[in-house]
């Protein structure tokens, strides 16, 4: 009977913590796992337990934690993926175009490319971004500076880092072994994948178009390729090669009106 009220006690716990998070609801979708563990199934109670206790843990970590977390992660993909070396053309290409933005905005950020087909690019918390080089293939160089300042948007306004909390989140509710150590290397890669993948709200998008567009007026680039980024996003739309971009990234033909919408603004 003690055990069964320590597990109800954990669960509630880590049910009231999740009303904390400022993720839109997916840090209180992503318990649900552990909740279900909780209350069905055939493990034991100290199963049972442990998964809400891991629960309670992923909600309660703190943005330092979850910074060093990242830094972990990072490291993991670098290791995973084929990075440009500073002798390679894409690397040499993104040197130049972000080679005043180690320190932007406050961020320290540092760029790398990875040599894939895919299109895609993403940022993490601890200002790590990734560009992969079917997504240069495709953009010309101001444009590809409009999707660098969307992804330093994530960055700035905290969506990276509350991506970071629901993937943490979503790793312990599926039972991800956490040593004292650090995460090993299959649930790094396993967080890795969620970060890249997992979808930002329209509000985060809009608020990073918006940022992007802003970042564009500030260094004096052309403010028109920021649309023209996203209307050739859009042809791709629903396509193969489109589809790990689109999974991060929805809805790329209304977003490139809304940036349409904020160039123009500005001139009336």
């Amino acid at each position: 009977m003690n055990r069964h009220i320590a597990v109800c006690s954990s669960l509630f716990a880590a049910l009231l913590l999740s009303a904390c998070l400022s993720t839109e609801g997916d840090g209180a979708a992503a318990l649900s796992g552990a909740a279900g563990a909780t209350q069905f199934g055939d493990g034991s109670n100290e199963a049972r337990l442990s998964a809400a206790t891991d629960a309670v843990r992923a909600v309660t970590v703190s943005d330092e934690e979850l910074q060093a977390v990242t830094l972990q992660v990072v490291a993991e993909m670098d290791n995973t993926n084929q990075v440009a070396p500073d002798a390679n053309k894409y690397a040499k290409r993104l040197n130049k175009l972000t080679r005043n933005l180690g320190n932007e905005d406050g961020l320290e950020l540092n760029f790398k490319v990875y040599i894939t087909d895919e299109i895609n690019a993403f940022a993490t918390a601890d200002g790590s971004i990734r560009v992969y080089s079917g997504l240069m293939d495709l953009l010309n160089d101001n444009e590809l500076r409009s999707v660098i300042g969307h992804e330093i948007g994530h960055v700035k306004l905290g969506h990276s880092l509350a991506k970071t909390r629901t993937a943490y989140l979503a790793s312990a509710a599926a039972k991800v072994a956490v040593s004292e150590g650090g995460l090993g290397a299959e649930a790094l890669a396993e967080l890795g994948e969620k970060l890249i993948n997992a979808q930002f709200s329209q509000a985060q998008e809009s608020a990073s178009d918006a940022y992007g567009v802003e970042f564009m007026r500030r260094h004096k680039y052309k403010l028109p390729a920021a649309e023209s980024a996203m209307r050739k996003l859009a042809k791709l739309e629903g396509s193969s090669s489109g589809s790990k971009l689109f999974s991060s990234h929805p809805g790329a033909q209304e977003r490139a009106d809304e940036i349409h919408a904020l160039i123009t603004a500005k001139k009336k």
